[in-house]
């Protein structure tokens, strides 16, 4: 798979900054003026993306209450998949729109689709990635179809197997398209962090040698940054104006003074971050200067020996190394010696 990426003119890459996704999912609460406020407010926030979800409750399950269509616990308990996403879903006729207004704003916007016809929407209004999402990617013919499209593709695992993710990244590469990026996910709303196990995130790099990145479901910012750590290049969490307002999935979504705020330490973190090297900067290297050296402590005549009470080693750092304490014990001072003066080789016999 590829290791340079990119979503507009955005690069996506071990040595790049993370790419980080603002998901809107449910949280417009069926109203457009909200939709675009919520982009609106993410303006400054520093993100790369907004991200939509493209189905409609008929184009993702069918309107049934078998019992296997019916929810259980958790925040959505009591509804069918269908009533759900009757809620939840974004109005076709608001998503160029709202593409064009996040361009606009100097943010890109793509979607996740959940069907072949969201595939072929998405192609007529210009979305320029596509998000599979957790449940789709046992979903073959939908994502052979995206895969055709030749555009990036990020891929959240929240349910995938092992064989899941190698055949779905098997499809991609069949179809030409090696424009791959995977996500650590676990498909929990809210997740408890013990079972977001991010370890996995270099072993994904490894095993499946593309890029990384994390889908989180988590409250708070500690997933995320744990994830930046081990290399995760892709950032998704939700998004919405306040929680308070409620809505499908306002319980694990952040507000956006937390989005901002998470961004801003993720470019902190990856500052921190820096390379692998045993080099030093150039701030540490002038901050040597403070280091320990051998210096004079006290006033030396020439001819006089150099002992441990008149040498010592002591900070600044401008004199002999200390590794030399031994050998200059003994040694004869051919000129005087002041208090306070840097031990050099040239002082002494």
């Amino acid at each position: 798979m590829n290791k340079e990426i990119y979503i507009g003119d955005r690069l996506i890459s071990d040595n790049a900054p993370a790419y980080i996704i603002a998901e809107m999912s449910a949280n417009h609460l069926m109203d457009f003026d909200r939709a675009k406020k919520i982009i609106y407010e993410l303006r400054d926030c520093g993100i790369d993306a907004v991200k939509l979800q493209t189905y409609t409750a008929d184009t993702i399950t069918i309107d049934c209450d078998n019992e296997e269509f019916q929810l259980h616990g958790g925040l959505w308990d009591g509804e069918t998949l269908y009533s759900l996403y009757q809620k939840a879903y974004t109005p076709w006729e608001w998503q160029g729109e709202l593409v064009e207004y996040a361009n606009d704003l100097g943010l890109t916007c793509f979607s996740s689709p959940f069907d072949l016809t969201a595939v072929d929407f998405m192609e007529e209004i210009g979305m320029p990635a596509y998000k599979v999402a957790s449940y789709e990617i046992n979903d073959i013919p939908l994502i052979r179809k995206i895969a055709r499209k030749g555009k990036p593709i990020i891929i959240s695992t929240g349910t995938a197997y092992l064989e899941d993710i190698e055949r779905a990244l098997r499809v991609c590469k069949e179809e030409g398209n090696d424009n791959v990026i995977l996500l650590k996910c676990t498909s929990a709303y809210p997740c408890p962090y013990e079972d977001m196990n991010i370890n996995v995130i270099p072993l994904m790099h490894r095993t499946f040698d593309c890029m990384v990145g994390l889908s989180d479901h988590t409250l708070g910012n500690e997933v995320v940054l744990g994830s930046i750590a081990l290399g995760a290049r892709v950032i998704e969490k939700h998004v919405t104006l306040k929680r308070a307002d409620g809505g499908p999935d306002a319980a694990f979504s952040m507000e956006i003074e937390e989005f901002k705020d998470m961004v801003r330490q993720i470019r902190n973190l990856e500052k921190a971050l820096g390379r692998a090297t045993f080099e030093l900067t150039e701030k540490q290297k002038f901050a040597r200067y403070g280091t320990r050296s051998l210096y004079v402590v006290k006033d030396i005549k020439a001819g006089e020996k150099i002992t441990s009470d008149n040498v010592r080693s002591i900070r600044p750092g401008l004199g002999l190394h200390t590794m030399y304490y031994e050998d200059v014990l003994g040694k004869v001072a051919i000129k005087n010696l002041k208090k306070g003066t840097p031990l050099s080789w040239n002082m002494m016999e």
